[in-house]
C-alpha cells in the first residue's frame, strides 16, 4: 500500500472517529450492562443449583437481569442505527466527491480511465467504504476498552482468572494480524478481478453486434465465464481468510474457558460458597471476547477499505474552484464568444494542437471551423464546454473569462449537438425534456415541429410517449440527431456549438438535418465544426465566416521557416 493510500485511510479514520463518539459510549455502556447481567445471572444460576449464599435476594436479581438486558438491547439498537447513519453519510460524501471530480474533469481530464472502472469506483468501491465508518471505527476502540473493563472486574474477583483472560486476549490480535495480512491481499485481488469483469462485460455489451457478426459470441462467452470464475475464486479466498481469523478467536476463548473451569474445579469441592463467584467469572468469559469477536467480524471491512482506497487516490485532482468573489454572470442574450491568443497541447511529443488562436463570434453570426481530423476542431469545442482549460490565452463570453462564469449560468447559455447524440433509455418526450424538464407541453410540441420530428412522432403508435432503447436503439442516425436538435430548440440557449452534427448521415438526411439546424441557428451565436462538403456549403449560403485550421497551421509553419 502506497504512502498516499495510507494517508487517505488515516484521514478517513480520523474523520469517522469524531462521528463515532456516541456509538463508542453506547458500546462501553453495553459492556457495563453485560457485567451487571453476568452478576445477576450468576446468583440466579446459584439459586437454581441451590449453591447461592443464604439470604441472597433472588427476585431482585431476576428483575435486575431483565432490566439490564432490556436497556442493553435498546443501547445495541441505537448503536446499530447510528452506525447505519454514519455509513450512509460516508457513502453520500464519497460518492458526491467521486461524481463531482468526474464532472469537473470531464472527458479530457479522465483520459485513460475506462467508464466501467469509474462506475465501479462510484458504486462498488464507495459501498465497500461503508463498513469502515459504520462498524470498524467504533469496533477498534471497543476491542481495547471492552476487554480491559471486563478483565479488571475479573482481576478483582479472582486475579488468577483475570490473568488468564488478559493473556488470551493479548494472543488474539497477533493471530488476527496474521490472518488480516492475507485477507487484505485477497480483498485487493478480488476488487481487481471485479473491475476486470465489469470492464470486459461493458465492452462486450457495447460491441455485441460486432461480436456476433464476427462469429466470436461463443469465445467471448467463455472469456466472460473465465473472468466470473476468477472473481468467485478470489471471493472465496477472502472468506477463507475471514474464517481463519474467527477460528483463532474461538480457540483462544475456548482455552480461557477450560483453564478457568479447571481453576475452580478443586476449590468448589471444599468451599461451595465460591460457586457464585466462579459462575460470575465464567459468564464474563464470553463478555470479555465479545468486543474482540465484533472486531474480528468487521476486520474485513478495514481490509476492503484498504483494497479500494487506491482507486480513490488514483482519481485525478479536480481543477481548483474559482473563488466566490471572482464568479460572475453575463447577460442571457446577445453573447459574443472570443478566443484570445489561445494555445493548447494534448501531447508534448506531437506538438501543440492550437497555437496562439484568436477569433471572435458575435450575436447572430456563424463561425465555420474546418480542417482535417486532428486539426483541433473538437479541442476548441472542449475548451468552450469547459472540459479542458487553455495553457495560455483566454476564452471569453462577453469579455468575461469562461472559468469565472457562474457554472449554472454557463450551462444554461450553452447548447451542444455532437456527432452521435446521447439517447437515454426512456420515451421520446423524456429525451427531449432532458434539456428543460420544467418546459410546458406546448414548448415541447413546438421543439418537435422545428426539428422536423413530427412525421416520426405521428407515425408511432404511442407518439412522444414511445419508449426508446438505450443509446437510441431502433432509431436511425438522422432521427437521433433530430431528437438532439429538438432538445436544443427546447433549451433555447443563445450560444450553439455544433461538433460534426451531420457526420455519418447520408446526403439526403444530412440536408434535412442542416435545414433544421438553420432554423435553430437563427439569432444565435453559432460555432460549427465540420469537414462535410454539404455542411460547408450550407454555412457559406448562411453567410458564415470560415476559419480553416489547416491553413492557419500551414501559415504558421511558413512563418517559422522564414
Amino acid at each position: 500500500m502506497s504512502i498516499e493510500t495510507k494517508a487517505w485511510i488515516r484521514a478517513e479514520q480520523k474523520r469517522g472517529q469524531r462521528a463515532a463518539t456516541m456509538p463508542i459510549l453506547l458500546g462501553a455502556g453495553q459492556v457495563v450492562l453485560g457485567i451487571a447481567q453476568a452478576w445477576c445471572a450468576a446468583y440466579l444460576l446459584g439459586a437454581v443449583l441451590h449453591l447461592e449464599p443464604r439470604g441472597e435476594p433472588v427476585l431482585i436479581n431476576a428483575i435486575g437481569f431483565i432490566l439490564f438486558a432490556t436497556v442493553r438491547a435498546a443501547a445495541g439498537m441505537q448503536a446499530e442505527k447510528l452506525g447505519f447513519e454514519r455509513g450512509a453519510a460516508a457513502r453520500r460524501r464519497l460518492r458526491n466527491t467521486v461524481l463531482s471530480t468526474i464532472l469537473a474533469l470531464g472527458p479530457a481530464g479522465l483520459r485513460g480511465k475506462h467508464s466501467a472502472e469509474l462506475a465501479a469506483t462510484a458504486v462498488d468501491r464507495v459501498e465497500a467504504m461503508e463498513g469502515l465508518h459504520a462498524r470498524w471505527i467504533p469496533a477498534t476502540t471497543l476491542a481495547v476498552a471492552g476487554p480491559v473493563m471486563v478483565g479488571l472486574v475479573v482481576l478483582v474477583a479472582d486475579w488468577r482468572s483475570g490473568a488468564v483472560l488478559l493473556i488470551a486476549g493479548l494472543l488474539v490480535p497477533f493471530a488476527m494480524a496474521i490472518a488480516g495480512i492475507g485477507a487484505g491481499v485477497a480483498a485487493k485481488r478480488q476488487f481487481l478481478a471485479l473491475t476486470r469483469l465489469q470492464t470486459r462485460f461493458l465492452d462486450r455489451i457495447r460491441g455485441i453486434s460486432t461480436i456476433v457478426l464476427a462469429g466470436r459470441a461463443a469465445d467471448e462467452a467463455r472469456a466472460l465465464a473465465a473472468a466470473a470464475r476468477e472473481l468467485r475464486q478470489r471471493t472465496m479466498r477472502v472468506l477463507r481468510m475471514a474464517f481463519l481469523s474467527s477460528t483463532a478467536l474461538d480457540l483462544a476463548a475456548a482455552a480461557a474457558l477450560v483453564i478457568i473451569v479447571l481453576r475452580f474445579a478443586g476449590p468448589l469441592r471444599h468451599d461451595p460458597a465460591l460457586a457464585p463467584t466462579a459462575l460470575f467469572i465464567l459468564l464474563l468469559v464470553p463478555e470479555f471476547f465479545a468486543p474482540l469477536r465484533a472486531f474480528s467480524a468487521v476486520y474485513a471491512d478495514r481490509m476492503a477499505a484498504e483494497a479500494v482506497a487506491d482507486a480513490f487516490c488514483a482519481l485525478p485532482e479536480p481543477p481548483a474552484p474559482v473563488p466566490a468573489a471572482e464568479i460572475r454572470s453575463v447577460a442571457a442574450h446577445g453573447l459574443t464568444l472570443a478566443f484570445e491568443d489561445v494555445s493548447f497541447t494534448w501531447d508534448a511529443a506531437r506538438g501543440p494542437v492550437l497555437e496562439h488562436l484568436t477569433f471572435r463570434v458575435g450575436t447572430g453570426e456563424i463561425l465555420l471551423l474546418t480542417g482535417a481530423s486532428g486539426a483541433g476542431k473538437s479541442t476548441i469545442v472542449d475548451l468552450i464546454l469547459g472540459f479542458i482549460t487553455p495553457e495560455s490565452g483566454r476564452v471569453t463570453i462577453n469579455s468575461v473569462d469562461l472559468p469565472v462564469l457562474i457554472p449554472a449560468a454557463r450551462t444554461k447559455m450553452l447548447g451542444w449537438i455532437g456527432q452521435k447524440p446521447m439517447i437515454f433509455a426512456g420515451t421520446i418526450e423524456e429525451n427531449i425534456r432532458f434539456a428543460r424538464p420544467e418546459a410546458a407541453d406546448e414548448d415541447v410540441a413546438e421543439a418537435i415541429r422545428n426539428a422536423q420530428l413530427s412525421e416520426l412522432v405521428d407515425a408511432l403508435p404511442e407518439g412522444i410517449k414511445t419508449p426508446l432503447g438505450e443509446g437510441g436503439f431502433g432509431l436511425s442516425g438522422g432521427q437521433a440527431q433530430r431528437i438532439a436538435i429538438a432538445r436544443a430548440f427546447l433549451k433555447d440557449a443563445p450560444l450553439l456549438l455544433l461538433d460534426e452534427p451531420t457526420a455519418h448521415l447520408d446526403p439526403a438526411v444530412e440536408r434535412d438535418v442542416l435545414d433544421s439546424i438553420k432554423r435553430l441557428a437563427s439569432g444565435r451565436t453559432v460555432l460549427l465544426a465540420t469537414h462535410s462538403a454539404i455542411a460547408i456549403e450550407f454555412a457559406r449560403k448562411s453567410g458564415a465566416r470560415r476559419l480553416d485550421l489547416d491553413a492557419l497551421r500551414h501559415a504558421r509553419q511558413r512563418e517559422l521557416l522564414v
